[in-house]
């Protein structure tokens, strides 16, 4: 999204007009995740996507027509749809995908919204894709975690979504949001995309171990920023991790307490432990399962979780705080490698962070692509 953020502020800084698409509800198997988004700018040049090449094409053709007429529109894809721009998707799912036009009018707030994400500072950005009064598409409101720009209509409706909004952006979620005209939370005549630009979210990789190379390197890949954190400086250098954001030497246990302090570790954080040090182990792990961390994990045997475990409760962690560790570290792969074994880590990861089974998918039935529910 950063990308097509950028590519719109530079048109729209040029003075010409673009046309952007986001996907703000999905069902079933839809290739794409609700704000996932494409522009069209004056060329007829295309940044992003959101399809993955099943309704490009539609979305392409209706963008022109945005462009030419500035009306937006909220159009459904799926494998039911049978109007003009309206076609199959050959994952069997569905999605709406809102089309409105920018331009002058609009700048300052793609400029802000843009400096922020570039900064690596939280901003959402709301936007009207349906509503009974005919000019409300397409309105928008910038929120920040402390503060806002633009405007949806009305000040009590900027108060509600701008409520909401902050959830979404804390949770680190894009979702729709229904509310009366006017803000009221028990109508559902107006509707509302909140598109969340969270930091990316962290990966704390403690130990300085060849598999945490494999496991900074696909970290990164997934877009997490990632720090790897060992008390050893002959091992924790940049040049062993270059893949990694940040390379800390400090005992495990202090940095993760400060990270934690100093409120840089969240719902979306994720602790890896590959120590293998049950005398390290166990202070690192009696802070990370203390702490709002999403997911935490401890390399080692499963005679090595059994002393964890008689160490964690001797310090006085409880049955909750302990079944949220994850160990042995990742999924069943069979994995043998440094490389096999960080990709059953990220794969336990992912699958935790949409409600995968981690089953085979040929074995499952049902459907495929797992999401949060993120609406309001």
């Amino acid at each position: 999204m950063r990308e097509v953020l950028e590519r719109v502020e530079r048109w729209l800084a040029a003075g010409e007009r673009v046309a952007l698409a986001t996907v703000v509800r999905t069902w079933r198997s839809a290739p794409r995740p609700a704000g996932a988004a494409l522009a069209v700018g004056p060329g007829g040049e295309v940044v992003g996507s959101v399809s993955g090449g099943c309704v490009e094409g539609a979305v392409y053709e209706l963008a022109g027509q945005v462009l030419a007429d500035g009306v937006p529109v909220l159009q459904r894809y799926g494998v039911s749809d049978g109007d003009a721009f309206a076609v199959g998707l050959t994952c069997g799912g569905e999605l709406d995908v809102f089309v409105e036009r920018l331009d002058r009018s609009n700048a300052n707030l793609v400029r802000a919204a843009t400096a922020s994400v570039r900064a690596g500072e939280a901003v959402a950005v709301a936007t009207v894709v349906d509503a009974p009064e005919p000019g409300a598409p397409g309105r928008h409101l910038l929120v920040w975690p402390d503060r806002c720009a633009g405007s949806l209509g009305s000040e009590r409706l900027d108060a509600a979504v701008t409520d909401d909004a902050r959830g979404l952006l804390d949770a680190g979620a894009s979702g729709l949001v229904r509310l009366g005209a006017d803000g009221e939370r028990r109508r559902d005549e107006l509707a509302v995309f909140v598109a969340s630009h969270a930091p990316p979210a962290r990966m704390l990789v403690y130990g300085a171990i060849d598999t945490a190379a494999a496991v900074a390197r696909l970290g990164s890949f997934l877009g997490f920023r990632v720090t790897v954190c060992d008390a050893r400086p002959v091992f924790t250098t940049p040049a062993r991790f270059p893949h990694a954001d940040e390379v800390v030497v400090r005992r495990p246990h202090r940095h993760l307490r400060e990270e934690v302090a100093a409120g840089r570790v969240d719902a979306r954080t994720v602790v890896c432990v590959l120590t293998h040090d049950p005398e390290s182990d166990v202070p690192l792990l009696e802070v990370a399962l203390r702490s709002p961390a999403g997911y935490v994990g401890a390399m080692g045997s499963r005679r090595t979780h059994e002393a964890r475990l008689a160490g964690l409760r001797a310090a006085g962690l409880g049955p909750g705080e302990l079944a949220r560790l994850s160990s042995p570290i990742g999924l069943d792969l069979g994995a043998r490698t440094p490389e096999e074994t960080a990709v059953s880590i990220v794969a336990e990861v992912t699958a935790l962070r949409w409600g995968g089974s981690g089953a085979r998918l040929g074995s499952t039935a049902g459907r495929i692509h797992h999401e949060r529910d993120a609406t309001g």
